[in-house]
């Protein structure tokens, strides 16, 4: 072995961020069972490497015993004393061996040894470098992907695997692109770390509108729940810690600049931002926007709601699919039940529920109309006794037209003498002003 080798492995060790101590050691072992593999097999190996004149010495241990039981790794007392005079029994004796003897399968050995221990290495690396690190939002680049869809993401010093439920729904991932990812848990296994990344989690919406609202990031406007749909649709529930600050309106921004700046990064993903209310009913409420819901009944031990919704708003309040309602559901953390309102909103559904309470046979026999069925108490001809009531009001109402009628002519003759009256004052008042007028044309 020469200097240039112990440079290769130094300038080895810069690259793959390994230590150079530990990449010596690496190699030492390497050579050791590449030696008593195909050298001295069933010895008891060890490997020295002098960084700094790249020299490399080779040794073979041997017990000191009373008896031998393994001439392998034991040498005898008697046989120690010829060698060294102070040696005693339990001590261990060193006999060099000719690195010459090293042949090319040993090579090749020692190759593969070294490969392995370098990857073993940087495996223990990455571990220690993103096992506090789960949690936190990191830039990778894309690095190549699978016939499984998983996208792996090169972050640095180590490579992620982001299987495809974790990924945005409809996103496209080439090579070389860059993605802000969220970095869910860091494992070690039998193969190496394993590094969890996802752009679906509710974290990475949550990181980004403390980014991009800065009443989020100072921590004015709490996000206080987040349920969100990767690629299609997401609501969080915000709240002000300042009364003087529409938190709403906050994280929308100037013509939904702000939330626009984070729908970019998420595919267009559409954010409806939420007001939290303290009270359940009423958060409930405000989660189940945009539609307009009616009354909500809760059991707050099941944690099931039950919302009373009109047959205009149901279609709203469920949604595509039935998202809004299933959103509602995780932002809430509540189990929500719509259920439609019997309540009749307009004149022609009370007419058609009204008309479809009578049978066509009871409307033939009464000649009830739906329209009267939908303003009368009950059906007129059930009792006898009902009808001669109806029939007295009928004649009192007669009564009181007939004397209506009369009291009007008596009205309209008295009317016709006060108009006759103001006639003749009129006429008398256009003489006098006459007379007053040939007057004045005789004195000029």
């Amino acid at each position: 072995m020469n200097k240039d080798f112990v440079d290769s492995l130094n300038l080895l060790a810069a690259e793959r961020n390994l230590d150079k101590e530990q990449l010596l050691r690496s190699l030492e072992e390497a050579l050791a069972q590449a030696f008593e593999r195909n050298i001295e097999p069933g010895k008891q190996i060890e490997v020295s490497l002098d960084p700094e004149m790249g020299e490399m010495e080779i040794v073979v241990i041997r017990r000191v015993v009373e008896t031998v039981e393994d001439e392998d790794k034991e040498i005898t007392l008697e046989e120690a004393l010829e060698l060294d005079d102070e040696v005693e029994v339990g001590m261990e004796m060193e006999f060099p061996v000719d690195p010459e003897r090293f042949t090319r399968i040993a090579v090749q050995t020692t190759k593969q040894v070294i490969t392995q221990k370098i990857r073993e290495a940087e495996r223990e690396i990455v571990f220690e470098e993103y096992k506090d690190r789960a949690g936190d939002i990191m830039t990778g680049v894309v690095s190549r992907t699978d016939n499984k869809r998983n996208v792996f993401v090169d972050l640095g010093r180590g490579e992620a695997i982001m299987p495809p439920k974790e990924q945005i729904h409809g996103e496209r991932y080439m090579v070389g692109m860059r993605v802000k990812v969220y970095l869910q848990k860091v494992e070690l296994s039998p193969r190496g770390p394993s590094i969890l990344v996802s752009r679906a989690a509710p974290e990475l919406l949550e990181y980004l509108m403390r980014q991009e609202i800065p009443e989020v990031a100072d921590g004015t406007v709490e996000i206080k729940a987040i349920a969100r749909e990767a690629g299609q649709r997401s609501k969080v529930a915000v709240a002000s810690n300042n009364p003087n600050v529409d938190p709403i309106g906050a994280c929308i921004g100037h013509r939904g600049s702000r939330i626009q700046a984070v729908t970019a990064e998420l595919q267009r993903e559409r954010v409806d931002i939420i007001l939290y209310d303290s009270s359940q009913r009423e958060f409930i409420r405000n989660a189940l926007s945009p539609a307009k819901v009616g009354n909500i009944e809760l059991d707050t031990e099941a944690k099931k709601a039950r919302v009373t919704v009109g047959n205009d708003q149901l279609s709203l309040a469920i949604g595509k699919s039935g998202q809004n309602v299933r959103l509602a559901a995780k932002l809430t953390g509540y189990s929500i039940d719509l259920a439609p309102s019997e309540s009749i909103s307009d004149l022609d559904a009370a007419m058609q529920a009204a008309a479809s309470r009578l049978s066509d046979e009871t409307q033939t026999e009464r000649g009830h109309s739906a329209f009267d069925a939908l303003f009368s108490d009950a059906p007129a001809a059930d009792e006898p006794e009902e009808e001669a009531d109806d029939e007295a009001m009928e004649a009192e109402a007669e009564d009181e037209t007939a004397d209506d009628e009369s009291d009007d002519g008596d009205l309209t003759a008295e009317d016709d003498e006060d108009e006759d009256e103001d006639v003749e004052e009129d006429e008398d008042e256009d003489d006098v002003e006459d007379e007053v007028e040939s007057a004045e044309e005789t004195a000029s």
